[in-house]
Order: structure tokens, then sequence, then C-alpha cells
């Protein structure tokens, strides 16, 4: 207690104190954010930016774009393989492989064959193949039994 007061009643009167002087005089409304330059404003029309000059100068340097080769890419001897039968073959999966040889051999016909590897034009024929090596290894495994 101060002065005979709680202290939470004190603290009252000095917010109540506080906010009669805030209410005084209200100080015209300022426009400018404090901190911000006017450095993101683009520069007039009529002026050339240095930069672009800067700009013109370093792609005057490059070289010309070497043009795009018109005609589609041949297609790969292993994409065109999309039988069941082929796809086994690629995969090199035998009766006695366990379950870590069917993991090497899914990873190394995913490196080889996966869609994100090869030519637009050629992405449904390398999707098609890694489906069915997949159906094909889980198979495998599903025969070897519980782990």
């Amino acid at each position: 207690m101060l002065f005979g007061k709680s202290l939470f009643q004190s603290v009252v009167e000095r917010l109540a104190e506080e906010a009669e002087e805030a209410d005084g005089p209200l100080a015209d409304p300022a426009y400018r954010i404090s901190g911000l330059s006017s450095g993101f404003v683009a520069e007039s029309v009529e002026a050339a930016p240095t930069q672009a000059f800067r700009l013109d100068a370093y792609l005057a340097l490059m070289p010309d774009p070497e043009p795009e080769n018109t005609e589609p890419p041949a297609v790969p001897a292993h994409l065109a393989r999309l039988t069941i039968a082929e796809i086994t073959e690629d995969l090199g999966l035998r009766a006695d492989d366990d379950r870590d040889a069917l993991a090497d051999k899914r990873r190394a016909f995913a490196r080889l064959n996966h869609p994100d590897r090869q030519p637009a034009a050629f992405r449904d024929k390398a999707t098609t193949r890694m489906k069915i090596a997949n159906l094909l290894v889980d198979e495998a495994i599903r025969r070897l039994g519980p782990a």
C-alpha cells in the first residue's frame, strides 16, 4: 500500500493521468513512413538508367545462342522395350535373388530409366517401364515371403 492505497489503485490512477495527457492536441498525421527511402521508385522515363547500359554492354559480350535442334531426338533402344519379358531381362531378375539384390536392381534400373532423366518426348515410355519394373520387383519380393 502506497500512501493508503493499494499498488493496483496507484497503477490505475497513473494510467488514467497518462490517458488524459495523451488526449491533448493531436499532431498532424504524417504521410511519410519512417525508414522508407525513395530508392524503390523507378527512374524517370526520359533518363535511361545506368544499369541498362551495363546490362547491354554485358549482353553484347555474350556469344550468340546456338540454334536449337529442331529435329526430334531418336528414341533410345531401351525405351522401345516395353514388354514384361524385355523389362525382366533388363532388370536381370533371377529366382535366387534376395531382398537386398532386388532392391539394388530396382535402384540401378531407376538410375538408368527414370522419366526425369529422359527427354520430354520419351517420358511416357520411361514411366511405363518404371511402373512395370516396380511391379516385377514388388512381386518378386512378395514371393520371397515375410522378412
